[in-house]
């Protein structure tokens, strides 16, 4: 066994019990033989008996079977000898009391039983008074009562330690729960931001190398504007992974104050946005606010990509107790939807982000042509 600051302590306190015993015995015996006059006198042999029992009591953490076998044999013969019952029998009881406690039930009564046997020898044939029939029910007692106390306590740890085991599952559990949360959390950023950087990117590449050959003097406005937007999404991208490094958010999050921002980068990679408030705006919660944010961005950037048109109408309305987010593009209906939701991060990206927040994800053709997307979120009542 490991010799640690547990395993010594353990060591000193049955030090201490054991030569406690011990002291207690030699002195108590005699004043339990002069209550007992039938009995044999205190000599050497007790006191050594009494020794024997009380000091095989330094391993019983260690072997406790052969401890209380050589406590039961010192105080059987001690017994059988004609000693007065005295402070012996508490080494027994203290023997019996740790088998029950540190080993499993069926070994644990095995080795109490036959504790037991061997110490009802002094009630049939002993030196001094042999109490017959009538001293059976004594002498199981001082194995039954020790052996049930140990019997409970063990069982009592054994489901102590089963709920500290279950307890601690839970914490990991939880703490696995909430990792995961983070990571797709900050993937769903990433996503957002690069992918609506990208896709502006894109966009402008594409009119820069078409303008290059012809009117190369405007294809330095769709590279300036490609250099704008690569810059923008690499600084916000960095306030993102900078929150998660540091544990919180060292810039404000975005929201949407900064739909006009986006509205005017989107611009310059050919997309047309209107975007219309409705009702009175307010700050938001910061949750709900980078939420609403995320959604018209990442709905205009599948326009960007999917839909084939060339412009799209915001529509943000606060109202008492919601805030609704409507992104409406003007193409034919088959729109955004189906390529961005190919990746498994579009739509189902917003509908995590809402769901999240209680609110409710609508989308589809729009009844005008094009297709909508439409979200409302709950927001507490303003006083």
């Amino acid at each position: 066994m490991r010799w640690d600051g547990q395993w010594g302590r353990q060591a000193a306190a049955d030090a201490v019990l054991a030569l406690g015993l011990l002291g207690f015995g030699q002195l108590a015996t005699d004043l339990a033989g002069d209550n007992q006059p039938g009995s044999r006198p205190v000599d050497g042999v007790c006191r050594v008996l009494i020794a024997v029992a009380a000091l095989a009591l330094l391993a019983r953490r260690r072997a406790p079977v052969t401890t209380l076998a050589l406590v039961t044999a010192a105080t059987a013969t001690y017994l059988v000898l004609g000693y007065p019952y005295g402070p012996i029998l508490l080494a027994f009881l203290v023997a019996v009391y740790t088998v029950a406690v540190r080993l499993p039930v069926r070994p644990a009564a095995l080795a109490a039983g036959g504790a037991f046997v061997v110490l009802l020898t002094h009630v049939f044939w002993s030196r001094g008074p042999a109490p017959g029939w009538t001293g059976v029910l004594p002498a199981s007692a001082w194995v039954a009562v020790p052996f049930a106390v140990g019997v409970v306590v063990r069982v009592n740890r054994e489901v102590a330690a089963r709920s500290r085991a279950e307890e601690a599952r839970a914490r990991a559990e939880e703490t696995r729960r909430r990792t995961d949360e983070e990571r797709l959390r900050i993937a769903q950023e990433v996503h957002d931001v690069v992918g609506h950087g990208l896709a502006a990117i894109s966009m402008q590449a594409e009119i820069a190398l078409h303008l290059l050959p012809k009117r190369p003097e405007q294809a330095e406005t769709a590279l300036t504007a490609i250099s704008r937007t690569s810059r923008e999404a690499l600084d916000e991208l960095r306030v993102t992974l900078g929150a998660v490094r540091n544990g919180a958010e060292r810039d404000p999050v975005p929201g949407l104050a900064r739909l006009p921002a986006l509205r005017d980068r989107l611009a310059g990679a050919g997309l047309a946005v209107r975007v219309r408030v409705v009702g009175d705006p307010r700050e938001l919660p910061a949750a709900l606010d980078l939420a609403a944010y995320r959604v018209v961005q990442e709905a205009l950037t599948n326009v960007l990509r999917h839909a084939g048109v060339a412009s799209a109408e915001v529509t943000v309305d606060y109202r008492a107790d919601e805030v609704t987010v409507e992104v409406v593009d003007e193409g034919t209906g088959a729109g955004a939807a189906p390529a961005a939701d190919q990746g498994g991060h579009g739509l189902a990206g917003m509908r995590e982000r809402v769901a999240a927040l209680g609110g409710r994800l609508t989308t589809g053709p729009h009844a005008g042509g094009g297709f909508r997307v439409y979200v409302r979120l709950p927001v507490e009542p303003t006083t």
